[in-house]
């Protein structure tokens, strides 16, 4: 991805974040409750790629057994690690992203 490529996808990113205020703000939630759980705009970057890559790689069947109930503990963590290495991997500029949603993954779980 050329760098062009990064700043367009951080000005969807960007607006998509701000609709997603907006509309909060509108419903009545309260910012300082709402966004510090927003992610940052790299990290909005990152989950629209991931979505990106787990379609087009075909891995939907596997992103449901990872989060099916049944599975190990640690299988969505497992599944969502390989899907963001590889966009930081595949995209240096966004590695800080990545291992912040893995850290707030990892923390989650």
């Amino acid at each position: 991805m050329s760098s062009e490529d990064l700043e367009t996808r951080r000005r969807e990113a960007r607006d998509e974040l701000s609709a997603i205020i907006e509309m909060k703000c509108r419903l009545g939630d309260d910012p300082w409750e709402f966004l510090p759980d927003l992610p940052s705009v790299d990290e909005q970057v990152v989950l629209t790629m991931r979505l990106e890559r787990i379609a087009a790689s075909g891995l939907e069947d596997d992103r449901a057994r990872a989060y099916h109930p049944t599975a190990a503990h640690d299988a969505a963590e497992r599944f969502e690690y390989g899907v963001l290495r590889g966009i930081a991997l595949d995209h240096p500029a966004l590695t800080r992203a990545v291992w912040g949603l893995l850290g707030r993954l990892h923390d989650a779980a």
